[in-house]
This record gives structure tokens, sequence and C-alpha cells, in this order.
């Protein structure tokens, strides 16, 4: 069967895509759930038009995410802990929430704490440095300095 997407769904396609899928699976999960509407000549012009509405969406999107990143790839953000003890170690960690609370409070911008990747949290005062995954294809370091209070 074929239909026009109404929303993303795994495994199947992106919203506004017209797919051809089981009839099962448009007829007890897709349809019922209002992810999707068969595919008609009106459905799928009023498809066409959402996925203009997404590239222009994409295309703004992404031209935000690298001026955000002409900012923040030659500064370095400074990350104040709570408490460090000797040598250096932290009473805690420093997450992802505190990065982008300095980003914010340095640099004016605000980045989701989601957007923001760290292997595991920083446990220790130095240089560190976070990757920031603002768009699919915009993604780039951020350089952090962790430092005691």
């Amino acid at each position: 069967m074929r239909v026009v997407l109404h929303a993303d769904v795994d495994g199947v396609g992106t919203k506004g895509e017209v797919v051809e899928v089981a009839d099962g699976h448009a007829r007890n999960l897709l349809l019922p759930a209002g992810k999707a509407v068969k595919a008609t000549a009106g459905a799928e012009a009023q498809a066409q038009g959402m996925r203009r509405r997404r590239s222009v969406r994409d295309a703004s999107d992404r031209a935000a995410a690298e001026e955000i990143a002409k900012v923040l790839v030659p500064s370095t953000i400074s990350v104040r802990a709570k408490a460090a003890g000797t040598e250096g170690r932290l009473f805690g960690s420093v997450g992802t929430a505190e990065v982008a609370d300095a980003i914010e409070e340095q640099t004016g911008i605000v980045v989701d704490k989601r957007k923001l990747v760290l292997d595991e949290p920083i446990k220790e005062t130095g240089e560190f440095q976070v990757t920031a995954r603002l768009h699919p294809n915009v993604q780039f370091p951020v350089r952090l300095e962790v430092v005691g209070a």
C-alpha cells in the first residue's frame, strides 16, 4: 500500500515521504496512529509541500548551527567545578548540563545539553574537548578548561 508519512517512522521513512509498505503494517500501525495517510493525488501534493518546508527549515537550522560553530570552535570555555581535591580530582563530576550553562554564561549562546556529547563525565581539572552536534551535518569540538573552585 502506498502511504504518505505524517511523521518520521524508523525503518520506513521521514515525514512527507511517499512510501510503499505492507498492507497490514499500514492498516494496523501507521494509519490508526496518525503517522500516515493513504497516498492519493491530494495527499501526495500535500507531501510535496511538507518536503519543501522541511528542506527550508533544515537549511536555516544548518546555517544557524554553522554560525554557532564559528563562535565556539576558536574559543575556550571555562567551567568552574564546585570543589576539587589535591592533584586536581573533583568531588563529583562535570556533565553536559554544566558545560551548556558555561557556554551560555560566557558567550550568550544557548546550547541544549542533549546536543553535547561527553564520552564520560569529567572528574578532574584540566583541558578537555566536548563534541557539539547541533545538526546532523554540523558537529564540532568545543574546548573546555575545568578549574576547581
